[in-house]
């Protein structure tokens, strides 16, 4: 699985690369392998207030639909139109052309809640060891 090293994560397998005050949010490449291929996205609109780990928006896919939570608080400045008019972008590109919104950050110190890129890394071996390690019973 791809990981950029310098944007910062969530267990929920958000990503947030951040500049001048401003996240830059998408789904990271574990999450977009795990729903396959997207179809549909409801963004939600601009100037809307989030908190970090509340809904942000929903993604639906030929598996599932799923809902991508704010990975940090702030106001939304801008949506990625291209990743609406071509959802399956986020599967291709999920780190760079499929970024999902823009937020102004209010609160910088929301980073401590926050995963780094190597300890995102080892959060996936840890559910892969979690997944494939037991046996299950059926």
């Amino acid at each position: 699985m791809d990981i950029v090293d310098h944007y910062l994560y969530t267990k929920e397998h958000e990503w947030i690369n951040i500049e001048d005050n401003v996240g830059t949010v998408g789904i990271t490449d574990y999450a977009q392998s795990a729903l396959g291929d997207i179809t549909f996205i409801e963004m939600p609109d601009a100037g809307k207030e989030v908190e970090q780990f509340e809904q942000l928006l929903s993604v639906e896919s030929v598996k599932s639909a799923s809902d991508i939570f704010a990975p940090m608080s702030g106001r939304i400045i801008e949506t990625n139109d291209d990743v609406l008019e071509d959802p399956a972008l986020i599967n291709r590109r999920a780190y760079d052309k499929g970024w999902l919104v823009k937020i102004e950050i209010s609160d910088a110190d929301e980073t401590s809640n926050l995963l780094t890129a190597d300890e995102y890394r080892n959060y996936l071996e840890s559910l892969d060891r979690n997944d494939g390690g037991e046996d299950s019973e059926e």
